[in-house]
């Protein structure tokens, strides 16, 4: 391990995004393929948020074999459906659609009232079988693994918590409305990280109910610093086209499926933009005072190397094209928020674990990042294959 110790310490930040996040896995199916074989973990901090924390986790719990944790994340993914994430049979929803009828029209149910409009028990054993999450600290104690962090959003305290499992050196901080806490991970914060609001329920951890780590996530990038990345690599999971669209003139009134969308790429992708643009203005402030100056003025501030990969294509077309492959009833319950018309396959996006729309995602990750495959490999200082 002592060749990974001498560089500098890498951090790998997974965004939330729901069946999106299957765009990371073809980033990180590249990047396996760029190392020679069986290489360590190139990231030794990990950082995963809602579905990206799941991938993060699987590459911490095998980072000692970093090729054969990317082979499981792609066979997860690229076998995935529906069914394997949340209960989608007409039974299953058309019982959890009349509960939210009920409630609705009689003014609650009590103690049975809706939490969510899908029941994510089937996510739940998936992980159960396989996430030996025990294996965390058997990567850290092995020198592949520096610290893996899971952010979830705290309903009770309106506060980002980022728990983090690393070596005992690890300080817990403390932020404006976030804060980092030494945990030792388990499938109970990968189901709280990814709980989307009104989808999916919140996860009680210790004394509070988590939900989804994008919500109120202010500053991605952040935790990764606090635990001592230098550099960090950020795969993202929306196309970088314009960063301001032309606007167009609409007559239709918003379906619920577009606001849903618009508000899940408000939680899931914004916040993870503006802090990219929040530390390349750092970085250029830094690099216009002299090191003497920063001394002097005591500024802790330090330049850190960022490199973004992000899809080439939009993901949301893409679903629009696989959106059939959905459940009949899920496609009837989404059809009738408006999801199948114009602007509303954004929130499809979101829910489409299916084979044909993750394999296409996978494939699009592992070509984006193939076309950098040099860039990559100097990022990480590493020789090519």
């Amino acid at each position: 391990m002592t060749e990974i110790a001498d560089k500098p310490k890498v951090g790998l930040i997974l965004a939330g995004g729901g069946a999106r996040a299957a765009y990371q896995v073809g980033v990180l199916k590249a990047v396996a393929e760029m190392l020679p074989p069986e290489s360590p973990n190139p990231f030794p901090v990990l950082c995963g948020t809602s579905a990206g924390a799941i991938n993060a986790t699987t590459l911490a719990i095998y980072a000692t074999r970093f090729q054969e944790g990317v082979r499981r994340l792609n066979y997860v993914w690229r076998n995935f459906n529906v069914h394997q994430v949340f209960r989608a049979d007409t039974l299953g929803v058309l019982a959890n659609g009349m509960r939210w009828f009920a409630a609705m029209m009689l003014g609650g149910l009590g103690l049975r009232n809706p939490r969510s409009l899908f029941d994510r028990a089937p996510l739940r054993q998936l992980l159960q079988q396989t996430m030996p999450c025990d294996r965390i600290q058997k990567s850290i104690d092995a020198g592949a693994l520096h610290a893996l962090s899971i952010t979830a959003s705290g309903y009770g305290s309106g506060q980002s918590v980022t728990f983090f499992q690393g070596v005992s050196s690890l300080s817990a901080w403390r932020r404006s409305r976030r804060f980092g806490s030494a945990a030792n991970i388990t499938i109970d914060h990968l189901m709280a990280s990814s709980a989307i609001p009104f989808v999916f329920s919140a996860v009680k951890l210790n004394r509070e109910y988590f939900g989804d780590g994008s919500m109120r996530q202010i500053a991605p990038i952040s935790p990764a610093l606090h635990l001592g990345a230098e550099r960090v690599l950020v795969v993202g999971v929306r196309n970088e086209g314009p960063s301001t669209p032309a606007r167009a003139d609409v007559d239709e009134y918003p379906s619920l499926a577009q606001i849903a969308g618009h508000v899940l790429n408000s939680i899931f992708l914004d916040s993870l933009e503006a802090d990219l643009e929040r530390l390349q203005r750092i970085n250029k402030t830094i690099s216009l005072i002299s090191a003497d100056q920063l001394r002097e003025g005591g500024v802790t501030l330090r330049k850190v190397d960022v490199l973004t990969i992000a899809p080439s294509a939009d993901l949301e077309k893409i679903a629009a094209r696989h959106a059939h492959h959905l459940p009949r009833a899920i496609r009837f319950l989404l059809r009738g928020l408006g999801a199948f018309n114009r602007n509303g396959s954004n929130l499809v996006s979101y829910l489409l674990f299916e084979k044909p729309f993750c394999r296409e995602l996978i494939d699009l990750g592992y070509r984006d990042a193939m076309l950098r495959k040099e860039e990559i490999l100097r990022f990480l200082e590493i020789s090519g294959t």
